[in-house]
């Protein structure tokens, strides 16, 4: 892997092109002995690229420049929604021969227009996981880890993990040194543990139901008791068949599951604004003891309630 080529267009994202510059543009450092690329950005039409944030770009090359590149990687643009077919082709052809291709974010979005996630495994940034499975269907999403390698496409998910997918194929291509290296260089951990769904805000009490609604606010309040579906159906003046279905019908999951979801929501929210202990933590929100809770955030988020109380704490430590 010797040339690295990166696409940017109107729009392009400043934050995603700084990220691919940092990884592969860096010149070299004989105290590191890092690998150095030939790195070129190009557009359809060279010359002023519109940025996103209030600054513009002069860019020399056109598409051509893929023609004998390595890698190629698609910055991310505001108006991902509007894909350039010249680009998904230009992107389409450099995979068709085995080069390998990169997005992050809603760059992944240029990929599926070039039929690149067709009966592939892909991810993006969690909030438009959804609308990249809506829009290609045959596409294989996963929005719940920080980025997916499957043939010659590698897609991360918000911009930050196109930190996080490059250093996985400097790792891949170079060995662990040079990935460990690179990252010492950038301050960034070598490999970040969990997937994007640590980063998802879980909204407290907004579910939406019609006549369960107060037994809902009830159950928010109560969540460090015991909560059977006996006990809800007997609060809901109900009987547990009949309760189980109405909850079903106007929440569209299960009794257990949400309870489930509003005990990790208020685990996050205390975790983040409290010095209390996982063991307390986990007893205050209803999950018993700290064993369980952890279970539940592996399961749930792809992390630790310690790990996630490290990089979301709202409390000063130092106070």
């Amino acid at each position: 892997m010797k040339k690295v080529v990166v696409i940017v267009q109107d729009g392009a994202e400043p934050f995603s092109l700084g990220v691919l510059g940092e990884v592969w543009a860096e010149p070299y450092h004989p105290e590191d002995g890092n690998p150095q690329f030939d790195y070129v950005v190009c557009t359809p039409r060279p010359g002023r690229v519109k940025g996103s944030v209030g600054y513009d770009y002069v860019v020399d090359h056109g598409l051509e420049a893929l023609d004998d590149a390595d890698l190629v990687a698609v910055v991310p643009k505001r108006n991902f929604l509007d894909p350039s077919p010249e680009v998904a082709a230009a992107v389409r052809a450099a995979a068709d021969r085995g080069v390998r291709v990169l997005a992050s974010c809603t760059g992944v979005f240029i990929l599926g227009e070039a039929g690149l996630l067709d009966g592939r495994a892909c991810t993006t940034h969690w909030r438009y996981g959804a609308l990249l499975a809506e829009r290609f269907p045959l596409a294989r999403v996963d929005a719940d880890v920080l980025y997916v390698e499957d043939g010659v496409v590698l897609t991360g998910a918000g911009s930050a993990a196109g930190i996080d997918a490059s250093l996985h194929l400097l790792r891949q291509v170079f060995g662990a040194k040079v990935a460990t290296t690179t990252a010492r260089r950038i301050v960034v951990s070598p490999h970040r543990e969990g997937g994007q769904a640590q980063f998802v805000r879980t909204p407290m009490g907004q579910t939406e139901a019609d006549t369960l609604a107060p037994l809902l606010a009830w159950a928010s309040d109560h969540l460090d008791e015991q909560l059977s579906i006996e006990r809800l159906a007997a609060q809901a003046h109900m009987s547990p068949r009949t309760f189980a279905r109405r909850f079903r019908d106007e929440t569209g999951t299960t009794p257990l599951q949400w309870l489930s979801s509003q005990r990790l929501a208020q685990a996050e929210e205390l975790l983040e604004n409290s010095t209390w202990s996982v063991e307390q933590i986990a007893s205050r929100v209803g999950f018993g003891n700290a064993a369980t809770l952890r279970h539940h955030f592996a399961t749930a988020r792809g992390t630790t309630p310690q790990q996630y109380r490290k990089t979301f704490t709202c409390i000063d430590r130092a106070v």
